[in-house]
């Protein structure tokens, strides 16, 4: 009897472990109870009733019924959710960025109390001034709604991020040196947004990602990136392969970074017009990706550690492309060194 209930609780190779299964598929108790509960109402019974909110938060006791009312929860179709309809801006320079650049901005959730800010006033009269709804809430409600906690008080629900077309990237490009950064299936949302950042400092044409299994454009892509995402254009295409074709026929040399390259990066052909291959965190550059590249570089190294994260290395290799053409490249925006 032991063995046979040792060989069922570890089944085949489809079936999840007993360990797994504590933590994830184990019924409560009380599932026999709900069973028949379940058979009484097909048997004819009476259908147990969900208590409406108000008996919920009566159940919870007259302090909870009065801090609910003291709030001011909105209500209805006003009700804050605990997911927004859109996509989420959150802190005030990603929101003042998003005004600048004409970013679509459905709603403006504000803190209450937080009118009065100094820093954030003239966000709000410019986010009433584009005709975007301005709505108070408590504090409690943004915290919930923020990925990193760091809202500054104010959250923006916007619509869908307004990906362009490769096309729109080769445009940019114009006909000097230029840059793409193509991300070969890169899935971690801080790895995305710290590369889109690097590009936009650079001044690159755009970045390319795929349209599956791929980090998008999120609220922690706006964080990370510090609003370049809303600066520079970012294509999404089904296929990396197939783009990295187009990418040639306009004129751009396809440079995959790869560890196993022989070459490093201060001795490759990178001057004027580079389309920069970055593979995914855990794979590295596909195989079919790689057949399209006309060569492949990787930084010099002199440590023992096993490589830098793909962020890191796109930055660093986007910096030597930009040092490589600095004196083909048109005169930079700004002199400031960045720390």
């Amino acid at each position: 009897m032991a063995d046979r209930k040792k060989r069922g609780a570890r089944g085949g190779s489809a079936s999840p472990s007993g360990a797994q299964r504590s933590g994830r598929d184990q019924r409560p108790q009380g599932s026999g109870d709900r069973s028949a509960r379940r058979k009484g109402v097909a048997a004819g019974g009476p259908r147990p009733t969900r208590p409406r909110p108000a008996d919920r938060a009566a159940e919870r006791g007259p302090r909870a019924a009065s801090r609910e009312a003291a709030e001011g929860r909105p209500r209805g179709r006003d009700a804050l959710p605990g997911r927004l309809a859109g996509n989420v801006i959150e802190g005030r320079r990603a929101a003042a960025e998003a005004l600048r650049s004409g970013f679509p901005v459905k709603r403006a959730l504000v803190a209450e109390g937080a009118g009065g800010d100094a820093a954030l006033a003239p966000i709000i009269a410019d986010l009433r001034a584009a005709g975007a709804r301005v709505q108070t809430v408590p504090r409690s409600q943004l915290d919930a709604l923020s990925a990193h906690g760091a809202h500054q008080g104010i959250v923006l629900e916007t619509g869908s991020f307004p990906y362009a077309d490769l096309a729109d990237v080769i445009a940019r490009a114009g006909d000097g040196p230029a840059l793409v950064l193509v991300l070969d299936h890169v899935t971690d949302a801080g790895n995305f947004g710290a590369i889109v950042r690097s590009a936009e400092v650079v001044g690159a044409a755009g970045v390319v990602i795929a349209s599956k299994r791929a980090a998008e454009v999120t609220v922690a892509t706006y964080k990370t990136s510090a609003g370049a995402v809303m600066h520079l254009p970012i294509a999404q295409v089904p296929n990396i392969a197939r783009a990295l074709d187009d990418l040639k026929d306009a004129g751009f040399w396809v440079c995959g970074a790869s560890e196993h390259a022989e070459q490093v990066c201060w001795d490759a052909p990178l001057a004027g017009r580079v389309a920069l291959v970055m593979g995914s965190e855990g794979e590295g550059i596909s195989r079919l990706v790689l057949e399209k590249c006309d060569f492949l570089t990787k930084l010099p190294q002199r440590g023992l550690t096993e490589s830098l994260n793909v962020a890191q290395a796109a930055t660093a290799l986007a910096f030597e492309w930009m040092r490589r053409n600095r004196d083909a490249l048109a005169a930079p925006v700004s002199d400031r060194v960045g720390v």
